[in-house]
């Protein structure tokens, strides 16, 4: 009886594990034949970009450029190492699965092959985050199919979209992880449910581990559960969770530097000197042209000088401060937009979730103005937040076919700009890459 009694606590207890797995993959790939589509379009789309780039190019991987080959990303010293464990603590042993994998199919060579999988990877995980916005859209906000596709393909032309699609970076992952925890979370509270402890310690170890700032987004959601202060239990509940996660990612980050947390202070004070002490641009003029804009409609480009510290020269490629009115008012409109839709959605939760997770970004970018001088880096922790509010925006007017026909049109004229300039801007990417990266 009582092997019996234990075979069948085993059958449930793997049972249950079974339909979490089953529960996640439906979570975060496609679950049906438009979900399919919208991932098979865009994988297919950026695919064909990052193929013709890592086959003809060596922009992607070259093991002498550690860092800023173009718009100030760190692709080799990434993938060889994760980056800077201050920042990026975890990421080591992501990027060495990475690495490691892709060395497996190039057969030990750094070679086109190398950078092929490398791009694949990354193709993947924004096709992915793609199909979660879609799935957000769709899902959660119940938009019609055709203005879920139009802001979509409106957001699938961002140009942190465009640049993450091929690069292997810890931006690349992080827009995946964060817009499928959204996802996640806005399920859980829209059924008025909590966040189960196993998804946070996982969304805090992964998201957190790939950048630490983002740690604090994955306690956003937990604050909006119901009746979380108003009930000692399940306020208790959400502290044990937090404290648990909290836990679990101080502990692996230690055990990633052999516990001597003295240089974690060390380390952050060295990046938060050298990256927020910039004074070569108005504050003003980085945040709509790098912040806020750079992320989505690219600027023109300059091409700089840059050296490995090892004797080899090579050219690097930056944005430059928007030099027309048109991509002012672009970012302005959009700017607009979603202010628009965050003050029309104010008591929903979900609207409330998404604006604080951006705010985080704009306190250590705009307010500390770390890194603010190439902040369009760092779209890849909050991009997702436009086309989602953007969302939110149709739906608190759906009852209003006027409005609705506004913000359609109004849509669609930021899209064509958006893909005309972002199509010319990369016109010139490729001449800068055949000229010094053949």
């Amino acid at each position: 009886m009582r092997f019996l009694f234990l075979l069948l606590q085993k059958n449930r207890s793997m049972s249950f594990i079974k339909t979490k797995i089953i529960h996640f993959l439906r979570l975060a790939f496609p679950s049906s034949r438009t979900e399919l589509a919208v991932f098979l379009f865009f994988f297919i789309c950026y695919g064909i970009l990052g193929t013709y780039i890592a086959l003809n190019y060596r922009i992607i991987f070259d093991s002498r450029i550690p860092w800023d080959a173009y718009f100030s990303f760190d692709n080799k010293a990434i993938v060889m190492s994760g980056g800077s464990f201050e920042r990026h603590p975890l990421s080591y042993y992501f990027f060495n699965w990475i690495r490691e994998t892709a060395l497996f199919i190039s057969g030990g060579k750094m070679d086109a092959n190398f950078r092929l999988t490398l791009a694949w990877f990354s193709n993947t995980a924004i096709s992915l985050c793609m199909l979660q916005i879609f799935k957000y859209l769709k899902n959660i906000i119940e938009l019609p199919l055709k203005i879920s596709l139009l802001i979509l393909l409106f957001f699938g032309f961002f140009s942190t979209n465009i640049i993450l699609s091929f690069t292997p970076e810890n931006f690349t992952y992080t827009l995946f992880l964060l817009s499928l925890y959204n996802y996640y979370a806005a399920i859980k509270l829209k059924k008025d449910g909590k966040i189960a402890g196993s998804a946070m310690v996982l969304a805090g170890i992964s998201i957190g581990g790939l950048t630490i700032t983002n740690l604090v987004k994955v306690f956003i959601p937990v604050a909006f559960e119901k009746d979380l202060f108003r009930n000692w239990k399940k306020f208790g509940n959400a502290v044990f969770r937090v404290m648990l996660t909290t836990a679990s990612f101080v502990f692996l980050y230690l055990f990633r530097i052999d516990f001597k947390y003295q240089n974690i202070f060390s380390k952050t004070n060295q990046q938060y000197e050298k990256f927020s002490n910039v004074e070569s641009i108005p504050d003003w003029d980085m945040i709509l042209s790098y912040f806020l804009g750079g992320n989505i409609l690219f600027p023109s480009f300059m091409i700089t000088d840059k050296h490995n510290m090892k004797g080899f020269d090579f050219k690097g490629l930056l944005m430059e401060p928007y030099s027309s009115l048109f991509p002012y008012i672009f970012i302005v409109i959009l700017l607009a937009l979603i202010c628009w839709s965050y003050f029309k959605n104010f008591n929903n939760k979900l609207v409330q979730i998404l604006m604080i997770s951006f705010l985080v970004d704009i306190v250590i970018h705009c307010i500390m103005r770390f890194g603010l001088h190439t902040s369009y880096i760092y779209g890849g922790h909050f991009v997702f937040v436009y086309p989602l509010l953007l969302g939110w925006l149709f739906y608190a007017y759906k009852k209003q076919p006027q409005i609705v026909t506004f913000l359609t049109v109004s849509t669609g004229i930021l899209f064509i700009f958006l893909a005309v300039n972002n199509t010319l801007r990369m016109s010139d990417f490729f001449w800068f890459l055949n000229r010094y990266y053949q």
